[in-house]
């Protein structure tokens, strides 16, 4: 039972109340009475225009079934279509051309490209890595994975491997030759770096044949740190920062004539941390908990302690870095990430707050309320930490449907910035585009909100997930990786970056693009990857630190702003292309396909289900069918569970069929998962296993989940878990 505390016609969870009113109120020049009851007038006069407009979401879908199911198959005329959803208001009129306006937009998110984290913020050291992972060792990242070949004796060896320390100094300079290149040789030629010149330094690079270079561009050079000799040297190329350390007396500056012992790449530019698709936050205990971490995450002093290697460590948010400038003055470069919150959506509620009938309060009103309360300690502690050095505060808002919800959420903030005391647009937007009635309106949407976006963002897997529950009634869908391959998915890809582009993003907003969702797999990303900063996405999600380290080499190899203005061009992505639906149509399948489908869709889905559930972890590296570990969310399951629900529907599967597949993958679930000792099996009884039974709601209560969205479900099982544990 939760102890609660009444402040006007509010009950609030004393977890929350006690957080709010000792920790996150106190410095804000807001008191407890004001802050509830200001939130308690925006409760009463938006939770109803939300209920509104999920209702409106339900209607429409209503009406998207009537149709095809009148309509069946693969749409015959597009024009007719078109008139139709324009009818029942899914399509709205496009209008004149604009531009955002956005001001006081920090350079990690208007100006400079370059990865982008997503994290759990309730996992505190998971926020802290990723905060922290603004820099990042280069030698680490080759050293560690797969990005080196373990060929010829370079093997990861407990101790260190002068072999492949040897091959990770030579990749390094080969990226060095490619981001800041010399005169003449090569970085790998280079027995001495030094300084030259009096007022203003620049580079001398001594070869080891006895010539000299420099810089081709010898601007590049921006910074280095001495002591005696030069120990650092910081260049930039395409905004990014890149250190060269050099320490002859280390292991791994003892390979190299000039003593490289290392190169830091500015990696993880931007972090989303994330009260979402990533988090298993269920109610008020849990809440408590990420706004906890965010508000630590906002003073600068969140800290998480735990023991690595039989050692006790504590870790905090980075410090600055400080440097000479080449011209003598004293250079200092932000020390982490710039970090953005993303709120939940419209949909869910949450009992951290009742209302004055008892009802739980819209969860994204919620989120807003509190995180920006957070936000108000941004740069005012003592302890030198700040986030945005423009004042700006940056909130992610997900699973939006077409304008007049986007229009809702600038709403909300407008009145959490009345209710604060911040000033208009304090409260930046980050639209993800990742439900089709947004894609298809995203002009419009990004109107909405012209003053304060600040990111757009596609996704396949909420994406498709949305694609299969709006045309559900249509017919089968082909197999997933079938979808991947048809035009709507490029077309979607691309008219984000096109419409971001006509809005005048570059230069000023983020155009991002989804996760690399392989966390081991660092030379498949290396090779694949580049591919969204050449698609003009001047961010792109990646699942680690590491990974933000050499997803940061592509920010080196492409001048995306450059890209942007040559994309500017092209004609825009073709609308009909975004509404073919990727239906199966004429496509005959075996029942091994078939099988091998739906063993494929059931098995992430379990190995997903029964670790949120059971663990309340909601982002987690599960092994696949195959045993490769996927960074899976929420999205994850939207996708198999509609695929699954719509095969059902059709009559390509079965309930038997589906039930057997099911109690089989959890056995091979259960087996993948048997060296965790806090891992609850779902077999052999899995007519009592919590877990199991959320997982069979979201497939055979599929159709009926609101836009299919799993969090219904998953919240309610979530919370059945936590009583019967208790």
């Amino acid at each position: 039972m939760t102890n609660r505390i009444q402040q006007g016609g509010l009950q609030i969870a004393e977890s929350l109340h006690t957080l709010v009113d000792q920790q996150i109120l106190p410095g804000t020049g807001i008191d407890s009475d004001t802050y509830w009851q200001r939130f308690e007038a925006i409760l009463d006069e938006l939770a109803p225009q939300n209920k509104a407009l999920l209702e409106k979401r339900d209607a429409i879908q209503a009406k998207m079934d009537g149709w095809y199911q009148e309509n069946p198959g693969p749409v015959k005329d597009m024009q007719q279509y078109k008139a139709f959803l324009t009818e029942i208001g899914y399509l709205v009129e496009e209008g004149a051309e604009f531009d955002i306006t956005t001001s006081n937009v920090d350079a990690e998110i208007a100006t400079v490209a370059g990865p982008q984290l997503v994290v759990p913020v309730n996992n505190a050291r998971f926020a802290l890595n990723a905060a922290n992972a603004r820099w990042g060792s280069l030698f680490d990242a080759f050293y560690g994975t797969d990005a080196i070949s373990e060929e010829d004796g370079a093997e990861k060896t407990a101790a260190f491997n002068t072999v492949r320390g040897t091959k990770v100094i030579a990749e390094s300079q080969a990226f060095l030759d490619s981001a800041i290149p010399l005169t003449t040789g090569s970085h790998s030629d280079v027995a001495e770096y030094t300084l030259k010149g009096d007022s203003t330094k620049s580079l001398l690079a001594v070869l080891q044949n006895g010539e000299t270079a420099t810089l081709k561009a010898p601007e590049q050079l921006v910074a280095y740190k001495e002591e005696g000799a030069v120990t650092k040297l910081l260049f930039a190329n395409n905004g990014l920062h890149i250190e060269i350390s050099l320490d002859h007396d280390s292991a791994v500056g003892k390979l190299h004539p000039a003593g490289l012992t290392d190169v830091v790449l500015e990696s993880a530019m931007s972090t989303i941390m994330d009260c979402e698709d990533s988090v298993a936050a269920v109610d008020a205990e849990d809440k408590t908990l990420v706004y906890s971490n965010w508000l630590g995450l906002m003073k600068g002093d969140l800290a998480e302690s735990f023991e690595k290697g039989g050692k006790q460590l504590t870790r905090t948010m980075n410090k600055d870095r400080s440097y000479t400038a080449v011209d003598g003055s004293d250079l200092t470069l932000h020390g982490r990430s710039l970090l953005l919150v993303r709120n939940v959506g419209h949909l869910m509620t949450n009992d951290a707050v009742l209302d004055k009938e008892g009802n739980e309060v819209p969860e994204g009103i919620l989120d807003a309320m509190v995180t920006a309360a957070c936000f108000l300690h941004d740069g005012k502690s003592d302890n030198g930490i700040s986030n945005s050095r423009q004042g700006s505060m940056y909130i992610v808002k997900p699973k939006m449907h077409g304008p007049e919800e986007v229009a809702f959420a600038n709403t909300i903030f407008t009145r959490v910035e009345e209710a604060l005391g911040m000033a208009v647009n304090t409260m930046k937007i980050g639209v993800m585009d990742e439900e089709r009635r947004t894609t298809v309106n995203l002009k419009e949407c990004i109107r909405q909100v012209k003053e304060r976006i600040v990111f757009i963002n596609t996704g396949f897997l909420d994406r498709t997930g949305d694609e299969i529950h709006t045309s559900m009634e249509a017919g089968p869908f082909l197999p997933k990786d079938a979808i991947k391959e048809q035009p709507w998915i490029g077309a979607y890809e691309n008219w984000n970056v096109d419409i971001g582009l006509e809005c005048g993003f570059s230069g000023h907003a983020q155009i991002g693009k989804g996760m690399w969702a392989m966390p081991d797999e660092m030379a498949a990303m290396l090779t694949a990857k580049i591919g969204h900063p050449t698609s003009g996405a001047n961010c792109a999600w990646v699942p680690s630190p590491t990974a933000a380290t050499l997803h940061a080499t592509h920010y080196h190899q492409v001048n995306v702003f450059a890209k942007q203005e040559e994309l500017a061009g092209r004609d825009r992505a073709n609308l009909d292309d975004i509404l073919t639906v990727p239906q199966l149509g004429d496509v005959s399948l075996t029942a091994e396909q078939i099988q091998a489908e739906l063993d494929n869709n059931a098995q992430g889905l379990l190995g997903y289900v029964v670790r949120w559930i059971n663990q309340g972890v909601g982002c987690s590296k599960v092994p696949d069918i195959n045993n490769v570990g996927l960074m899976e969310d929420r999205a994850t399951l939207r996708i198999s569970s509609q695929h699954i629900a719509n095969w059902l529907r059709h009559d390509i599967l079965n309930k038997a069929q589906v039930m057997e597949t099911l109690e089989r993958m959890a056995k091979v679930v259960d087996e993948q998962n048997a060296g965790d000792a806090a891992y609850i099996p779902m077999t052999p009884d899995t007519a009592n296993s919590i877990a199991f039974k959320a997982a069979c709601d979201l497939i055979f209560d599929g159709t009926a989940q609101p836009n299919g969205y799993t969090e219904p479900r998953l919240h309610a099982r979530r919370r059945e878990f936590k009583q019967s544990h208790a």
